[in-house]
C-alpha cells in the first residue's frame, strides 16, 4: 500500500495548522484572522501559500530586524522637565483633557515634555530655506541634516554649497537622504555633495525603479540640527518646488519650524540613531552634544514613530488621544488623508460630541491614486458631521493638527497608513496656546480660500468614478 497519499495529507494538515496558528497568534483584527484561517482550511496549500505571501506582516518584522542591536540615543533632559506647578499653569490641572493628553503622549513617546523652548513657524521654503542656509553659514561645530527628498536643482545646489563652505571651515557635517528620495532628480545630489567633501549617506538604498513613490520603509523625516542648539523640522523637503519665489513649475506650499531649546536634543537623538543605521558611524563627542539651555518658554516634545513601533503604532495612539481630548475645535491639514478605521471612528466621535472638526486636503492631489482612494473614504467623516475642505493650488503639503487652539502637532507624518505604519517619521507636539492659536489661524485662512466637500457631492459621483476610487482604496494600506 502506497504511503505517499498519507504523507501528503499529513503534510497538508501540518502546514494548515502552522499557518492557522501564526494567524491566530499574530493578527489583531478578529475578522482578518477568521478570513485567513477560513482560506487556509478551505483552500489547502493554496491558502497557506497565500497567507505566507500576503498575510504575514513582513514590514514590521523587517523594520524590527533592521533596528535590532542598535543603541538607543537618549540625552539626559531632567533639568528641562517642567514641574507640576508649571504643568498646571501651562497645560491644566490634573484630570483635565489636555493634561491627560500630555500623560498619554509621554507614555507613548517614552520621552519627556520639556520646557524652555522657542518654536518659530516658517512659511515654506521662502522663509525656511534662507533661515536654514543662514544657520548653516553660522555653524561652528556640527550640522546634522536629514531629508526625505534632496533634489539636485538650484535649491539643492545652494544647500550643497553652504554645507561645503561649512566643511571648509572645519565644521562636522553629516547629510542623510532617503534611498528613494535621493533619486527624484537625475543625476542625484549625492554626486554634488561628494564633490564638496560632504559626508553623506542614503537610508536603505534601493533598486526599485525610478520615481516609485510607494516603496516601504522610507525615512520620511525632515530634521536639521546646527551646533546642537538650533533645529529645523516639519514637512519641508529640499527642492526648488517649495521655494515659491522661484516660480517653480510644480509649486508646493508647506510648513517648517525653527526650534531652539532642550527639545532640539530630541531631534538630535533621532538623527544620530538614523545616521548610525545608514552609515555605521556613531556620532559622539563635543561637536554632537546638544545645548540644553532655555531659549524660550514653550513646552514641547519630539515624537518619533515608524514601522518598528510596538503593536498599534505610536502616532495612532497620539491622534486618538488628541481627538478624545478636544472640547471645542479640531483643525487638521494633511496632503494625504487615508487613515484607518480607528482614526475615522475617533474623528466621528469628536464631531458627534459637538466638536467642530475641520479637515483640509488639497483639491488637486500630486499623487492621483491617493486622491482617488481618499475620495472613496471621505463619506466616513462627512456622514458624521466633520467638515472637509479642498484647498486651492499651490499644492498644500503641510501636516498639522490643532486642538482647541491650545495644543498643536506638526512634522513629517501624514494622515495615511503609509506615514502611520510604513515610514519612519518625526513630529513635535506643543502646549503653547499662543503658537497653537497662530497655527489655528493659518488653517482657518486656508479654509477661507477652500471649497467645501459635501456628502451629496460624493454620492453624485458617476459609477465609473466610484469604481475607480473604490479600486484605488483597496491599495490604501500601501499608498
Amino acid at each position: 500500500m502506497a504511503l505517499w497519499p498519507h504523507v501528503t495529507a499529513a503534510a497538508v494538515v501540518a502546514l494548515s495548522i502552522a499557518a492557522s496558528a501564526h494567524a491566530i497568534l499574530t493578527k489583531r483584527d478578529t475578522r482578518s484572522t477568521i478570513g485567513w484561517v477560513g482560506l487556509i482550511w478551505l483552500s489547502p496549500v493554496f491558502g497557506a501559500i497565500a497567507y505566507a505571501i500576503l498575510g504575514v506582516n513582513r514590514i514590521r518584522s523587517r523594520a524590527t530586524q533592521l533596528r535590532a542591536g542598535r543603541t538607543r540615543i537618549l540625552h539626559a533632559l531632567d533639568p528641562a522637565v517642567p514641574s507640576a506647578d508649571r504643568l498646571r499653569a501651562e497645560v491644566g490641572p490634573d484630570g483635565t483633557p489636555l493634561r491627560s493628553l500630555a500623560t498619554l503622549v509621554g507614555n507613548v513617546a517614552d520621552r519627556p515634555l520639556v520646557d524652555g523652548n522657542s518654536l518659530i513657524p516658517l512659511e515654506g521654503g521662502d522663509e525656511a530655506y534662507p533661515a536654514m542656509l543662514q544657520a548653516i553659514d553660522q555653524a561652528e561645530r556640527s550640522i546634522a541634516l536629514a531629508s526625505y527628498i534632496f533634489d539636485n536643482d538650484p535649491t539643492g545646489v545652494q544647500f550643497a554649497d553652504a554645507l561645503g563652505r561649512a566643511v571648509a571651515r572645519g565644521v562636522e557635517v553629516r547629510v542623510l537622504i532617503d534611498g528613494i528620495g535621493s533619486t527624484y532628480t537625475f543625476p542625484p545630489i549625492t554626486g554634488v555633495l561628494a564633490s564638496r567633501g560632504i559626508r553623506h549617506a542614503r537610508f536603505l538604498p534601493t533598486s526599485v525603479p525610478f520615481y516609485f513613490p510607494y516603496a516601504n520603509l522610507r525615512n520620511h523625516r525632515k530634521i536639521m540640527v546646527v551646533d546642537g542648539r538650533i533645529g529645523f523640522t516639519g514637512g519641508l523637503n529640499i527642492r526648488d518646488g517649495c521655494w515659491l519665489a522661484h516660480n517653480p513649475a510644480h509649486p508646493v506650499r508647506d510648513l517648517h519650524v525653527r526650534v531652539e531649546g532642550p527639545v532640539v536634543a530630541q531631534l538630535l537623538e533621532v538623527f544620530v540613531e538614523d545616521w548610525a543605521f545608514a552609515s555605521d558611524e556613531t556620532l559622539a563627542g563635543p561637536a554632537w552634544e546638544p545645548v540644553l539651555a532655555p531659549a524660550g518658554e514653550m513646552l514641547a516634545r519630539g515624537i518619533r514613530f515608524g514601522p518598528d513601533d510596538p503593536d498599534i503604532g505610536r502616532i495612532k495612539l497620539v491622534l486618538v488621544g488628541a481627538l478624545a481630548a478636544a472640547q471645542k475645535t479640531v483643525r487638521i491639514m494633511t496632503p494625504y488623508f487615508l487613515p484607518d478605521d480607528a482614526i475615522f471612528q475617533a474623528l466621528d466621535v469628536a464631531a458627534m460630541r459637538g466638536v467642530e472638526v475641520d479637515i483640509v486636503i488639497p483639491a488637486e492631489n500630486n499623487l492621483a491614486l491617493v486622491g482617488w482612494a481618499s475620495d472613496a473614504v471621505l463619506w466616513q467623516v462627512l456622514g458624521r458631521g466633520c467638515a472637509v475642505w479642498m484647498s486651492p493650488p499651490p499644492f498644500e503639503h503641510t501636516k498639522l493638527i490643532v486642538v482647541d487652539s491650545a495644543w498643536a502637532m506638526f512634522g513629517s507624518g501624514n494622515w495615511d497608513e503609509r506615514s502611520m505604519r510604513l515610514n519612519f517619521e518625526f513630529n513635535v507636539e506643543t502646549y503653547d496656546r499662543t503658537l497653537a492659536t497662530r497655527f489655528d489661524a493659518r488653517i482657518r485662512d486656508v479654509i477661507a480660500r477652500s471649497r467645501p466637500r459635501t456628502l451629496a457631492e460624493m454620492d453624485a459621483r458617476s459609477l465609473p468614478i466610484r469604481l475607480r476610487d473604490g479600486i484605488a482604496r483597496l491599495f490604501s494600506p500601501y499608498l
